[in-house]
């Protein structure tokens, strides 16, 4: 969700070769982002004062749901917060909640396609990861609220993996939960949230370039044990993430 959607266009076209195509979603406007070969990637709002609905600058994790109602009551069940919805967004209906440590979350009731998450590939999503106060705590929440313990093992898997637990999906690593965490903390990379990590060849170039575009680096590109990574901002200050391309058995773990 950005303030100014022109100005995020230009920040992560330039940064990540993305091309924009305008969709129906919502009061206001929107976009997808599509990597090279016209492959879906993520969605780029702005927020409208019609809506009446005030968003902060951020990238925002959803989840899939077969019912937004459903889950969303099960969200306050277990301590979490429903702000805004369900209400209609376009082709689905939507969500926006918050776990009982705080960390912000989408609810997606609607069509999916795998598109949006296919072959690691540059400018695409390659991880999920939740900085929260315990791990284990919020794997409870979010396993109960969108049922990961009843789909079975083949489908979802839950395991401790490398100091976080680890959310599996039809045998793909795809998120990861670590803890540490402080909700009062005045740096909001501390604080409880999730982050999505963009796959790029070269983390050192994207972090530079994204300094040269108006953003900047919240942390220093490092090596670590599942590939190079990095913390940057767009210009409006929304946080994310990039991890140099991989491959291999650990594709798809990056570390915070």
């Amino acid at each position: 969700m950005a303030a100014d959607l022109d100005r995020a266009h230009h920040f992560y076209g330039e940064l990540f070769g993305w091309g924009f195509r305008p969709t129906r979603q919502g009061h206001g406007r929107y976009t997808i982002a599509y990597t090279e070969g016209g492959v879906p990637t993520v969605g780029i709002g702005a927020s409208s004062p019609s809506a009446g609905v005030s968003l902060p600058v951020t990238w925002t994790t959803y989840f899939a749901a077969d019912s937004a109602d459903e889950v969303a009551s099960r969200v306050q069940e277990r301590g979490g917060t429903v702000a805004v919805g369900p209400l209609e967004f376009g082709s689905g209906r939507v969500a926006w909640a918050a776990d009982p440590d705080g960390a912000n979350f989408g609810i997606w009731e609607g069509d999916l396609t795998s598109a949006w998450w296919g072959e690691r590939r540059p400018g695409a999503p390659v991880w999920l990861e939740l900085r929260t106060r315990d791990a284990f705590e919020a794997a409870l929440f979010y396993g109960q609220v969108f049922g990961w313990d009843t789909q079975g093992r083949e489908r979802c898997d839950v395991r401790f993996e490398h100091d976080r637990v680890v959310l599996h999906i039809d045998g793909k690593a795809v998120a990861g939960l670590r803890g540490g965490a402080i909700e009062a903390a005045p740096d909001p990379n501390v604080r409880p949230r999730w982050r999505v990590y963009f796959c790029v060849k070269d983390v050192d170039e994207v972090a530079e370039r994204a300094t040269e575009l108006g953003g900047g680096v919240l942390a220093l590109p490092a090596d670590t044990p599942y590939g190079r990574i990095a913390a940057l901002r767009d210009p409006e200050g929304g946080i994310f993430s990039v991890a140099a391309v991989r491959k291999g058995p650990a594709d798809g773990d990056p570390a915070d």
